[in-house]
C-alpha cells in the first residue's frame, strides 16, 4: 500500500499501482478550481471554490456514450465517524481509514468495508443505473473483528 499526500488534507491510496481511493478531508483548502482525479476515471472528484458574485453560465451536458465497468462511489461523512477497511482488487487488506465529518472519500478500486464508531450519517454518489446486489460481491474481511 502507498499514500501519497500531495496537499494538506488530499490523500491518494495506491495498492499494487491501482488506485485505490481518493479522500479529500475537510481541512483541505485552495484559492483555485481542482479536480484529484485522472481523466480516464468513470467518477470525477473536484474542488471549486467561487467568490460572490461569481457566475456559472448556464449550461448542460451533450449526450457522450460511456462505457463504466466498476462502480465507484464518493461517500460523504455529514455525521458521525467511520472507518473504511480498504482491500486491493484480490480481496486483501491493504489499509483503514477513519473519515470524520466533512471528509470525502471516492472509492475508486478494490474492495471496501465499513465500521460506523458513532452514529453516522453518509451520503453517497455513484453511477447508475442501480443493480442491487447483483452489483456486489461479499467476502469476509475484518469487519468487526477486534
Amino acid at each position: 500500500m502507498i499514500k501519497e499526500t500531495p496537499k494538506d488534507g488530499l490523500e491518494y491510496i495506491y495498492s499494487e499501482g491501482e488506485l485505490i481511493a481518493v479522500i479529500l478531508r475537510d481541512r483541505f483548502s485552495s484559492d483555485k478550481i481542482e479536480f484529484f482525479t485522472p481523466d480516464n476515471l468513470s467518477q470525477q472528484l473536484g474542488f471549486l471554490p467561487h467568490k460572490k458574485g461569481d457566475i456559472i453560465q448556464a449550461h448542460r451536458h451533450i449526450y457522450n456514450r460511456r462505457e463504466v465497468h466498476f462502480t465507484q462511489e464518493v461517500l460523504f461523512v455529514k455525521k458521525g465517524k467511520v472507518k473504511i477497511n480498504l482491500y486491493n482488487s484480490r480481496k486483501q487488506y491493504i489499509s483503514s481509514e477513519i473519515l470524520e465529518v466533512g471528509d470525502m472519500i471516492l472509492l475508486c478500486g478494490g474492495a471496501h468495508g465499513f465500521e460506523f464508531l458513532e452514529d453516522s450519517i453518509l451520503i453517497e454518489v455513484k453511477q447508475g443505473p442501480y443493480t442491487g446486489e447483483k452489483d456486489k460481491e461479499r467476502f469476509d474481511g475484518i469487519e468487526g473483528k477486534g
